[in-house]
C-alpha cells in the first residue's frame, strides 16, 4: 500500500481483505481477457490472432500486462474459494469465446478442443516463460503457435 502512496485505511475501504483484493483483480482481469474478444476479427481469424498474441514474445516479456493465467495460475490454485470461483467464472467466459468462433452454430461441440487449446497455451507461456535461454524459451512459443493453429486446422477440418 505504501508503494501506491496509500494507507491501510484506504485499503480497507474498499476490500475487506487481501483475498478480497486478489479475487476482485482475477475476476476483473479474466473479465477484460474475455471482453478483448470483440476487438479481434470474427471466427477463426480471431482465434489465429488470439493464438498469435498469447504465444508472442512481447506476452512472454510483459506479464504485467498480460493474461492473469499465465502469471498466477499456481498462486490462484492456492487461493481461497472466492478467488478460484471468480478465476472459474472468467476462464469459463474465454472458453466460451473459443467454443464460439470454433462452431459458432454448436458451440459446446467443441468444448474439448477449446479446453485443450486454451490450457495448451497456458502451459506453453508458463514455460517459455521459466526458461533462462532465450533460444530454447523462442522455440517453445514457436512450437506452441505451430500446435494451436494446426489444432484449429484439425477442427476446422472436422467441422
Amino acid at each position: 500500500m505504501s508503494d501506491a502512496g496509500l494507507t491501510n485505511g484506504a485499503f480497507y475501504a474498499h476490500f475487506d481483505s487481501k483475498d478480497d483484493l486478489v479475487t476482485t483483480v482475477v475476476g476483473e482481469e479474466l473479465g477484460r481477457q474475455a471482453s478483448d474478444f470483440a476487438e479481434l476479427p470474427p471466427g477463426r481469424a480471431g482465434l489465429e490472432a488470439f493464438v498469435s498474441w498469447y504465444l508472442s514474445k512481447d506476452h512472454r516479456e510483459h506479464r504485467d500486462v498480460g493474461c492473469p493465467s499465465a502469471a498466477l495460475l499456481d498462486e490462484i490454485g492456492r487461493c481461497d474459494k472466492e478467488t478460484k470461483r471468480a478465476y472459474t467464472k472468467g476462464a469459463k467466459s474465454i472458453l466460451a469465446e473459443i467454443c464460439s468462433r470454433l462452431a459458432p452454430e454448436d458451440p459446446d461441440s467443441a468444448r474439448g478442443t477449446a479446453l485443450a487449446l486454451y490450457s495448451m497455451m497456458i502451459g506453453t507461456m508458463q514455460l517459455a516463460r521459466a526458461l533462462s535461454d532465450r533460444k530454447l524459451s523462442d522455440a517453445v512459443l514457436e512450437e506452441g503457435i505451430r500446435s494451436a493453429l494446426a489444432m484449429l486446422a484439425a477442427e476446422h477440418a472436422t467441422a
